[in-house]
């Protein structure tokens, strides 16, 4: 008997979807959850034969509600059984028809052996019965979250994963109702520095995909927007010190008029980071990145970084300055422009970042 936990999420099947539930039962899983995402009423016999087998439960929606809410549904209804929640883990298979049952298999295979795992089932997006809305939309989406996350993955919405039973309580509570929960997954994978592993898979689109409830314009938005939510976070918090920032070093520029040049700005720069980043800190701490780490373990890091970059903002500035005579503050928006980036990549991978496994 297999040790892992089959969660089919599905609405309106086709006549493929009864064989494929079958074949999974004939390889051995006795625990296929079916989550009826608000089928018609036309595909209602489909689904009381299905639970009629005593490896399957069909768990019903009146309405459709999304593949995230049926996911999160399954993974609830799995913890509070005290039978399946002893099992390895849960793979959660698309309803199309896409995912093989060898590719099942591998992956069940997998988290057998492994404890605090995401395993992503990946497909290869060069090949020719590809979409190009898919390869396009999986390009995107994989660039997006290495530059925001720092973790290069090759397929961001793969269907096909497998999650080990203790972690399992992590994904189970968790934003998205439709796709953008899939991707809310990894991110919450990454915060909490679980394993994450690529499985390779077969490459499988019928009819170009047309089974797919996907919408490519509502649904991608909503994956944006979570993807850069984050990150829009960072950027008010970071505009209101900015703000702060730039107010007090003019305003120490006025009161250090007396010194030298290199020296007013230098120290004007550094009594205005000093004010700016208390409350930047503050903010990022609890609310931009919520991070479970207790204020001494990050304040230390936090301001060896913020008097790094002042120094360097400072020294720029000043070196611009000295080559082309521009105003000081127009330099110190431009420098600072590009310290910001590189900040947020720092405080979120590293100063912030909380590992809990």
């Amino acid at each position: 008997m297999k040790n892992c936990i089959i969660v089919i999420p599905v609405l309106d099947p086709n006549d493929a979807f009864t064989p494929y539930v079958k074949q999974l039962i004939s390889e051995d899983f006795k625990s296929i959850i079916i989550v009826n995402d608000g089928s018609s009423n036309e595909k209602t016999q489909i689904f009381e034969k299905l639970d009629e087998l005593p490896e399957v439960t069909v768990l019903t929606h009146a309405v459709n509600m999304g593949k995230g809410r049926a996911l999160k549904n399954a993974f609830n209804y799995i913890l509070n059984d005290s039978d399946l929640a002893t099992q390895h883990g849960v793979i959660t298979v698309d309803g199309d028809g896409q995912h093989k049952v060898s590719d099942v298999l591998k992956l069940c295979s997998e988290l057998e052996e492994k404890s605090s795992s995401l395993l992503l089932g990946v497909r290869h997006f060069q090949e020719e019965n590809v979409p190009w809305t898919s390869r396009m939309g999986n390009t995107i989406t994989r660039h997006l979250f290495r530059l925001l996350y720092g973790k290069g993955l090759n397929d961001t919405q793969t269907g096909l994963r497998g999650i080990s039973t203790d972690v399992l309580p992590d994904f189970a509570a968790i934003e998205g109702e439709r796709y953008s929960y899939e991707t809310n997954m990894l991110i919450v994978a990454v915060h909490k520095g679980l394993r994450l592993k690529e499985v390779p898979i077969a490459t499988v689109y019928i009819e170009d995909n047309e089974e797919s409830h996907f919408n490519p314009v509502k649904d991608s938005i909503e994956i944006y927007v979570l993807l850069f939510k984050n990150f829009f976070k960072f950027m008010s918090v970071s505009f209101t010190s900015f703000l702060i920032d730039i107010s007090f070093f003019q305003l120490f520029l006025f009161i250090l008029g007396f010194m030298t040049v290199g020296r007013e700005i230098i120290i004007a720069t550094i009594l205005a980071r000093a004010v700016s980043s208390f409350f930047n800190f503050s903010i990022s701490h609890k609310w931009v990145f919520e991070s479970k780490k207790r204020w001494n373990q990050t304040l230390f890091s936090y301001y060896g970084l913020v008097a790094v970059q002042a120094l360097i903002s400072g020294v720029s500035v000043y070196w611009l300055f000295q080559l082309t005579g521009i105003k000081e503050v127009i330099l110190k928006v431009f420098v600072d422009a590009i310290l910001f980036m590189i900040s947020y990549r720092i405080q979120k991978l590293l100063i912030f970042k909380s590992h809990e496994k």
